[in-house]
C-alpha cells in the first residue's frame, strides 16, 4: 500500500494527532511510535516522505535515518524538541532533508509537507523512463545529449539520472541530479543562492544550509578533494559556479 507521509515519533498523542490532521487534508499519512515499527512498516509499504524524531526510546532517529539512506530516496524531515546547531547540522548531514523545532503548528507543518511532497512527486514523475520517452518540461542541455562531460572520466547521463564515473554509474538523489544540471547548463556563470532556491528547489520553505548540504554531497561525487573543490567553486556571499 502506498503512504504519502508516515510519521515516525515515540510520543503516541504527537503521532497521532498529526497524521489524524494530515488525513483530514487528504494526505494519506500513517505513523509508527519505534524504529522497529519504522523498520517494519517501510519493509510492507510505499511512503513518499518521512516524519522522523531523533529520540526513538532508546533508539536513535539519527541511525534510523542512515539505515533508509541506504535503501530509500524519499525526503526525510527531522522533528525534534533538540534545538542545538550540531544536532540540525548532523540531521542535514546524515541524509535528512531538513529541520523542524518542536513545538510546530499543525497548519504549517502540513503546508511545508504538500510543498515537498509536490516537488518530490513531480521529480518522480519527470524522469525519463527506459524507452527515452523524455518530459515536456525537460531542460534544454537535457534535450540536446544523453550524456553531459563534467571531466574527461565524469560525466551525467540524463537519461537514468545518475553519473558515470570511470565507468561506473552513480545513484544521485532527485534534487542532487536538478541541482547538477542546473550548474553544468549555466556553465561559467555565478548562480545565486537565491536563484537556486527559486529555479531549482522552488521551495520557499527550504533554507541555505540545506542548499549548502546538497552542495557538498555533490562535491563529494564530482571532487577530486571535495575539501578543496576544483569543480564547483563556492562564491562567497553570492552562491555557485560550475567550471567550464
Amino acid at each position: 500500500m502506498k503512504y504519502q507521509c508516515l510519521m515516525i515519533d515515540d510520543d503516541v498523542t504527537i503521532a497521532e494527532t498529526t497524521a489524524e490532521y494530515f488525513n483530514i487534508f487528504d494526505i494519506k499519512t500513517a505513523y509508527v511510535t519505534s524504529y522497529e515499527e519504522a523498520e517494519t512498516f517501510l519493509h510492507e509499504h510505499q511512503v513518499s516522505l518521512l516524519l522522523l524524531d531523533i529520540n526513538l526510546g532508546e533508539r536513535s532517529g539519527f541511525e534510523l535515518c542512515k539505515k533508509i539512506r541506504r535503501k530509500f530516496d524519499m525526503p526525510i524531515l527531522f522533528i525534534s524538541a533538540r534545538t542545538s546547531d550540531d544536532d540540525v547540522l548532523t540531521a542535514l548531514n546524515i541524509g535528512g532533508d531538513d529541520y523542524i523545532k518542536k513545538p510546530y503548528t499543525l497548519n504549517i507543518l502540513l503546508a511545508k509537507v504538500k510543498v515537498i511532497l509536490k516537488r518530490y512527486e513531480n521529480s518522480i514523475t519527470k524522469q525519463l523512463p527506459e524507452n527515452g520517452t523524455a518530459s515536456q518540461q525537460t531542460p534544454s542541455l537535457q534535450k540536446q545529449q544523453r550524456e553531459i562531460p563534467i571531466t574527461d572520466n565524469i560525466f551525467l547521463d540524463t537519461a537514468v539520472h545518475k553519473l558515470c564515473k570511470n565507468g561506473e554509474l552513480l545513484p544521485l538523489k532527485a534534487m542532487e541530479y536538478k541541482m547538477l544540471l542546473y550548474l553544468l547548463e549555466n556553465r561559467g556563470r555565478v548562480i545565486s543562492k537565491d536563484e537556486f532556491l527559486k529555479n531549482v528547489w522552488v521551495d520557499e520553505f527550504i533554507g541555505e544550509g540545506t542548499l549548502a548540504v546538497h552542495i557538498r554531497h555533490l562535491r563529494e561525487k564530482i571532487e577530486a578533494d571535495s575539501n578543496a573543490p576544483e569543480l564547483i567553486k563556492t562564491v562567497w556571499g553570492v552562491g555557485y559556479i560550475m567550471k567550464e
